[in-house]
């Protein structure tokens, strides 16, 4: 009964983390571009807010780290309702959970030093290091999530998988194969894809114990 208690609250817990992170990710977008004169969503990267020349830096950071912390949180309590899962979904729950801890941890330490990728180490580090275990740890976890879900016959989580996985492939090759004007809309395909998701495994994981 103890036990039954404790994973209630445990899923209680990670489904209010779980929508918190997305509300504090959409106001670090919201609020960082009406402190940002001038920013142009349609054209400028997420990212551009938090560079450590913007003038939007310390509101939309501080709204990026509890961001982080939310997403984190709900990850960890995922890990934990997770082990009675098939192998293939347990696995990836904890790579998405560790690419969230990456991404918050990596981008808050190496923010873009200026808008747009300048050359310099902290952006290289941003861009090139962070950015690229980021995406490949998000393919890498959807497309587990999605066999695992299919596997463990939740096939909405296994669909809706995949359609993260599409949007970050459409902001990945959008960006570069897309006109400039939109630069700013597509990319968001593909940040807001895992930040969503997060928030959809956690309304998914009462059933993970089922």
């Amino acid at each position: 009964m103890e036990s039954e208690q404790l994973i209630k609250r445990i899923n209680r817990w990670t489904l209010v983390c779980g929508i918190l992170s997305v509300i504090f990710y959409i106001l670090h977008d919201v609020i960082g571009g009406m402190y940002y004169p001038g920013y142009d969503l349609m054209t400028q990267a997420v990212s551009d807010l938090t560079a450590t020349d913007a003038p939007s830096f310390q509101i939309a950071s501080s709204y990026s780290h509890i961001f982080g912390i939310f997403s984190c949180m709900c990850c960890a309590f995922l890990c934990i309702l997770a082990h009675d899962l098939n192998k293939t979904l347990k696995l990836g729950i904890y790579m998405f959970a560790l690419m969230n801890g990456i991404s918050a941890i990596g981008y808050s330490l190496f923010p873009l030093s200026s808008s747009g990728y300048d050359g310099s180490f902290q952006s290289f580090m941003h861009v090139y290091v962070v950015t690229t275990l980021v995406v490949i740890l998000s393919i890498g976890s959807l497309i587990l999530i999605a066999i695992g879900s299919f596997k463990r016959k939740m096939r909405s989580l296994g669909i809706l998988a995949l359609i993260a996985l599409g949007c970050m492939f459409f902001g990945a090759m959008g960006t570069s194969l897309l006109p400039k004007e939109i630069f700013g809309i597509v990319e968001r395909f593909s940040t807001y894809s895992a930040v969503i998701f997060t928030a959809i495994l956690s309304i998914y994981a009462p059933g993970f114990n089922g």
